[in-house]
C-alpha cells in the first residue's frame, strides 16, 4: 500500500458580532448539529480565503488564477513582445490563435461569449507561457494559416498534456475538475470542512441609519438599513495529504514548502463578507496539528453536545477538544504519530493532551521538520503522546 501522511488543522477561534459568509437571503449561513442551530462558514469560503492568503507570498508568476477568461489571458501573452515571453501578435492574430490552442479542451464550446470559456478554469500563470513555447516561434507563421490548416497544425501540439502537468502549488493543493475533459482533471490534496460553532447560535440584526452630510434641512436618516449578524466560537478543520500533494508537485522541496505555506494561510485567513462593517478578523484560541499515516480524524465530535459557556465558550471548546482527542485515542486506538499545538487556554489537562505549547512560528518549524523528514525517509518518529497511547 502507499504510504500515506496526513497533516490535519483543527482550530477553534471566536468572531465578533459579524456575518463572514452568508446566504442568498442576506442571513449569516447556518446548520443544525447536535439538534442545536450553528453558526456555519462554508467550506468554499474558507478555501478562497485560504487560497488568496497563500498567493500573497507566492511571486506574480507563479500564481494561479480561477477564470473564464483563459482565452483572454492566452492573447494577451500572445501580444506581448518575445523578450517579454510573448509572440509579438497583433490583437486580432492573438485571439484566433488563442481561440485554436483552446478548442481541443473543449471548455469554450457553450460559453456565452467569444472570449470566455464555459465555466470556470482553475490553472497556473506558467502553464499559458508553457503554451506559447509549443509553438516553438511560429506563433506568426501559425496565425497566418486558414483555419482548416491551423486546426489540424494544433492537433499536433500537447496542449492537454502542457495544461495537466506543471501546475503550480495552489492548483496542487486545492485541485481541479473539469467535468468535458478529465485529462485535466487534478485531485485535490487537501480537505476543508465546514467551520461550525461549537455552541447555539442565535442570530440577530443590526439597525443602522446613514446621515446626509449637506442636507441641513432635515433632520432624519438619509437611508435606513438592517444587516444581520451573529458571534461564535468556531471549530475549523482541514487535512491536507503530503502524499497527494508530493504527487501532484512531484518536487520534494516544494511540497515541503507548500505544506508549510498552507498551514500558515489556512489559520491566519478569514473570509471577507461584512469585513469592512464588522472588523471582524481575529487569531484563534487554539492551533492543533495531528499528524496521522492511517486516516484523518475530524473532531467535531467533541462539540455534538453544544458547549453552554459556563466558563467561556473558547477555553471550554478547547478543553471539549482535548478530551475528544483522547478518547478517540483511547476507544479506536487512533493516537496520531505526532501533535503540535499553539494554545492560550491554561490548564493541566490541555498541555497533557496537546502537548508542550509552541509559539506559532515554532509550529511552522516542526511542520516543515516533520514533513521534510517523511518525504525523505517515509516515517516520522512518533512523539511522546503517541508513545504514551501504546503502552
Amino acid at each position: 500500500m502507499k504510504p500515506t501522511l496526513f497533516v490535519e488543522a483543527h482550530i477553534l477561534q471566536s468572531l465578533p458580532p459579524s456575518n463572514v459568509n452568508r446566504d442568498d437571503s442576506g442571513t449569516p449561513k447556518q446548520a443544525v448539529y447536535g439538534g442545536a442551530r450553528r453558526a456555519r462558514v462554508s467550506s468554499q469560503a474558507w478555501k478562497r480565503a485560504t487560497r488568496t492568503a497563500y498567493a500573497e507570498h507566492v511571486p506574480e508568476a507563479d500564481r494561479a488564477t480561477r477564470t473564464k477568461r483563459i482565452a483572454h489571458l492566452l492573447a494577451q501573452r500572445l501580444t506581448c513582445p518575445a523578450a517579454e515571453g510573448g509572440a509579438g501578435l497583433q490583437t486580432g492574430q492573438a485571439d484566433r490563435l488563442a481561440a485554436a490552442l483552446l478548442e481541443p479542451l473543449g471548455i469554450t464550446k457553450s460559453a456565452k461569449k467569444d472570449d470566455q470559456s464555459a465555466y470556470l478554469l482553475f490553472f497556473g500563470k506558467k502553464q499559458l507561457d508553457a503554451l506559447i513555447a509549443l509553438l516553438g516561434g511560429r506563433a506568426a507563421e501559425l496565425a497566418a494559416l486558414p483555419d482548416d490548416d491551423l486546426k489540424t497544425e494544433v492537433k499536433n501540439l500537447s496542449v492537454v498534456k502542457t495544461l495537466s502537468t506543471g501546475h503550480p502549488a495552489e492548483v496542487a493543493l486545492f485541485g481541479r475538475m473539469v467535468a468535458d475533459l478529465p485529462a485535466l482533471n487534478v485531485d485535490a490534496s487537501v480537505q476543508v470542512a465546514h467551520a461550525l460553532s461549537t455552541h447555539a447560535v442565535r442570530t440577530e440584526f443590526d439597525y443602522y441609519t446613514a446621515v446626509d452630510d449637506e442636507n441641513t434641512d432635515d433632520h432624519g436618516a438619509g437611508m435606513i438599513g438592517t444587516v444581520e449578524f451573529n458571534s461564535s466560537t468556531l471549530y475549523r478543520y482541514a487535512v491536507l495529504g503530503v502524499h497527494q500533494l508530493r504527487d501532484n508537485l512531484t518536487d520534494t522541496d516544494e511540497t515541503r514548502q507548500a505544506a508549510v505555506r498552507f498551514v500558515d494561510a489556512f489559520t491566519r485567513s478569514m473570509p471577507t463578507g461584512h469585513q469592512n462593517s464588522f472588523a471582524h478578523r481575529t487569531l484563534p484560541h487554539l492551533v492543533l496539528l495531528t499528524l496521522r499515516t492511517d486516516q484523518p480524524v475530524n473532531l467535531v465530535s467533541a462539540f455534538e453536545q453544544p458547549v453552554t459557556g459556563v466558563t467561556g465558550l473558547a477555553a471550554e471548546s478547547v478543553v471539549r477538544l482535548a478530551d475528544e482527542l483522547k478518547t478517540v485515542g483511547e476507544t479506536w486506538g487512533a493516537e496520531p504519530l505526532r501533535t503540535l499545538a499553539t494554545y492560550t487556554t491554561e490548564g493541566d489537562k490541555v498541555a497533557e493532551v496537546f502537548g508542550p505549547c509552541l509559539s506559532f512560528p515554532a509550529l511552522l518549524d516542526s511542520v516543515d521538520a516533520l514533513v521534510g523528514q517523511w518525504l525523505t525517509s517515509g516515517e516520522i518518529t512518533p512523539g511522546p503522546t503517541a508513545q504514551a497511547g501504546a503502552r
